[in-house]
């Protein structure tokens, strides 16, 4: 390694027997890793123990924190010191949540290279219930979504709406029982007519539509919807432009936010704050406010609609 080069740091996150350890194994022994020196960072008391002959194999080495208070006072730091890493490969257990970790004193050259949150479809229901805030840390700031030990059973649509409500920007990936895997696109069912000239978006239906709109831009392309929201200015968009949307709840009370679409006009706008029911054209193009290829929309018409009946959107 040159005097320069930065130390990309991997972070999986999750539950203890998540499958934390069995990913980073595969991690190591994947033909797109190559041999650096590779510090294996385990940040709990494991469950599943990392091979010693394996690790050796791969160039890399074992270092584990038990508890959240070895990370402090510059514990980061003197493990760079000492081990000279060319990569880290960092098992964290989502307790400790991340805002411990990147409150720590981090080494100049590590960068975060990927954020992978694990889940574990048999216990998703019991911990969202009992143990959200744990439970949503990892994939609200998540790179990569993992779901394992899937079966036909799992409900893998109204989970997939979930975590894009949490995080629109992450790539979620379902891995079943059988071996295969998949993105659990498939297995969504639109409740909305798509054969319809004009698609009528209801207003329980605003959260499925807008995370579809996300990953299947192409299939809106060029179609017309009618659907209910307000309008809101938002800075740094261009003066013929609003985002036209409704605040969404996604996770917990206490983290509402508002989700929508850039809109152009030529037209006046609708008066901000107001619920109307909007007519528009659907463009595919770069999104601003989601840093990605997506949905836009072209205003056509609107007109003063009441609120619905729930105001707040809901990923379920």
């Amino acid at each position: 390694m040159q005097g320069n080069d930065l130390v990309p740091v991997y972070v999986v996150c999750g539950f203890l027997e998540a499958g934390k350890t069995t990913l980073i194994n595969r991690m190591l022994e994947s033909d797109s890793f190559g041999d650096e020196r590779t510090v294996v960072l385990r940040c709990e008391d494991g469950a599943e123990e990392f091979d010693e002959e394996f690790l050796k194999k791969h160039n890399a080495v074992l270092v584990t924190m038990e508890e959240p208070e070895e990370m402090e006072n510059g514990a980061l730091v003197a493990l760079d010191k000492k081990y000279r890493p060319e990569r880290v490969l960092m098992e964290y257990n989502c307790t400790w949540m991340l805002d411990h970790l990147f409150s720590q004193q981090i080494p100049e050259k590590w960068t975060l290279a990927e954020l992978v949150a694990l889940l574990d479809a048999t216990t998703y229901d019991n911990y969202m219930n009992n143990m959200r805030s744990f439970m949503t840390d990892g994939p609200m700031n998540a790179d990569l979504i993992i779901m394992n030990r899937c079966t036909p059973d799992t409900p893998k649509s109204s989970i997939r709406r979930q975590l894009k409500g949490m995080n629109p920007q992450a790539t979620i990936m379902f891995e079943n029982t059988d071996g295969t895997s998949d993105d659990g696109v498939a297995d969504e069912d639109l409740p909305y007519d798509m054969k319809a000239d004009v698609i009528r978006i209801g207003d329980d239906q605003f959260g499925t539509f807008y995370l579809d709109a996300l990953d299947h831009p192409d299939r809106y392309e060029g179609r017309t919807i009618r659907v209910k929201g307000q309008a809101v200015k938002v800075n740094g968009l261009d003066k013929d432009e609003y985002v036209f949307g409704r605040n969404a709840m996604t996770c917990c009370a206490e983290d509402i936010r508002g989700i929508g679409f850039i809109t152009r006009h030529s037209d006046p706008m609708p008066a901000p704050g107001q619920w109307v029911e909007l007519t528009a054209k659907c463009e595919k193009g770069y999104s601003s406010i989601h840093q990605m290829e997506g949905v836009l929309f072209r205003q056509m018409k609107f007109k003063s609609a009441s609120k619905p009946e729930e105001e707040l959107v809901y990923f379920t």
